[in-house]
């Protein structure tokens, strides 16, 4: 827990400001799920996703995603040896500990679907043969709002394969006149130092997994589910594997927060990042997914 903690105040050291932010990004790795952060170009996107594959040491990769780019160049390609007289597999960058994804909505469908694979299960697999991917497998991905020229919207099943999403939004002034002053953040990464390890973070992955969850708050949660089944302004509800990704992901945020039990506020921190993909809305009915969010968190009753 002490390595959690020396890891989670290097990232907020890079990361200013944004405290929320990164113990989401910590509870999406420590629930086995994935992370994606969607914002404007230059508000720390790439940075937090930097800061985050350093601190957990072990190997990572940064994909960065165009529209010319193939499966191929994620995920690795069978090349022929002649002298063997057979073919040798050649892994992609998506063989890594922590992936990043960089504006992975820069790529087309075809190449999205690369991850989606790899990221539900754990393995890819090239020409009929199977490879897993190491332990534990963690990735980041960052993509640009939709309205911007030159993005391909991800398809809900990979939207589905993110645990998390997240955005990390503007500094305060106090904030941003240190981002003025200070050394710059890529400096500060040049010398970042790993806390953790994979070996780290698969036990502490094993302890939030571990951590007990009560009845009435198994009731909490269920109520939250069925209440965007029952929302006449979304389309459908959430799923019940989105359910148990609810539960993963309290788990690990109460974790992160030095909790030794699964608390109320753990489900309130993490039900927005993780519902708000998930859910769409009828055109009628002129909200969107975040402000439905909101207003079940705020008529459902909290135990």
């Amino acid at each position: 827990m002490a390595a959690l903690g020396r890891a989670r105040s290097a990232v907020n050291q890079v990361i200013l400001g944004k405290a929320e932010v990164v113990d989401l990004a910590f509870s999406a790795l420590l629930a086995g799920g994935h992370l994606l952060l969607e914002d404007l170009p230059g508000v720390g996107k790439t940075t937090l996703a930097q800061a985050m594959s350093l601190s957990l040491g072990g190997d990572w990769q940064r994909i960065q995603f165009t529209n010319d780019m193939l499966p191929a160049d994620i995920v690795g390609v069978s090349i022929f040896q002649q002298a063997q007289e057979q073919f040798e597999f050649r892994p992609g960058p998506i063989f890594a500990n922590v992936v990043l994804a960089d504006e992975i909505n820069r790529a087309t469908p075809r190449t999205q679907s690369a991850l989606l694979e790899a990221m539900a299960e754990r393995q890819v697999t090239v020409d009929g043969q199977t490879f897993p991917l190491p332990e534990p497998f963690f990735v980041i991905a960052t993509q640009n709002p939709l309205d911007l020229v030159g993005t391909y919207p991800l398809p809900d099943s990979q939207l589905d394969r993110f645990l998390l999403r997240t955005s990390i939004g503007y500094p305060s002034a106090t904030e941003e006149r240190r981002l003025l002053v200070e050394p710059d953040r890529r400096d500060l990464l040049s010398r970042f130092e790993p806390s953790l390890d994979p070996g780290g973070v698969s036990d502490l992955m094993a302890l939030a997994t571990d951590l007990p969850v009560s009845e009435p708050l198994l009731d909490y949660i269920q109520n939250l589910i069925a209440a965007t089944r029952q929302h006449g302004g979304l389309k459908a509800g959430l799923s019940p594997r989105a359910g148990l990704a609810l539960v993963r992901a309290a788990r690990a945020w109460s974790l992160v927060n030095g909790l030794n039990y699964c608390a109320p506020e753990a489900v309130k921190a993490v039900f927005p990042s993780l519902a708000t993909h998930r859910l769409e809305t009828r055109p009628e009915s002129g909200l969107d997914s975040a402000a439905v969010v909101e207003e079940i968190l705020g008529t459902t009753r909290v135990p």
